[in-house]
């Protein structure tokens, strides 16, 4: 079993950056691709980014692609999110998943959350 924590998140202004981290202890980090995702007050959980299991591949939402960078460190077993030039819309608690099958822009090919972090982007 793979547990995960979440930090980094906070409140900034659009425009600013943030770092977030995903911890995991347990099992190999290296033995999974993982995922973020975030959900804004009142939608659903959708699709940030994801990153295979060497960093090797990684997918981005159209509404970050360019803004934000997924990355991992499988010597400290923690994936980290860099999000630059951030958007009222960014608003959310992210969350961190290790992906398991099926599309990697889909909830459902995900398990093993952890608890989320809230970023909260003030205009």
């Amino acid at each position: 079993q793979v547990q995960l924590v979440e930090s980094g998140g906070g409140l900034v202004q659009a425009g600013d950056s943030l770092r977030l981290s995903c911890a995991a202890s347990g099992r190999t980090f290296s033995d999974y691709s993982m995922g973020w995702f975030r959900q804004a007050p009142g939608k659903e959980r959708e699709f940030v980014a994801s990153i295979s299991r060497f960093g090797e591949h990684t997918n981005y939402a159209d509404s970050v692609k360019g803004r934000f960078t997924i990355s991992r460190d499988n010597a400290v077993n923690t994936m980290y999110l860099q999000m630059n030039s951030l958007k009222t819309e960014d608003t959310a608690v992210y969350s961190c998943a290790l992906y398991r099958r099926g599309s990697y822009f889909r909830i459902s090919g995900y398990d093993n959350w952890g608890q989320g972090t809230q970023v909260t982007v003030s205009s």
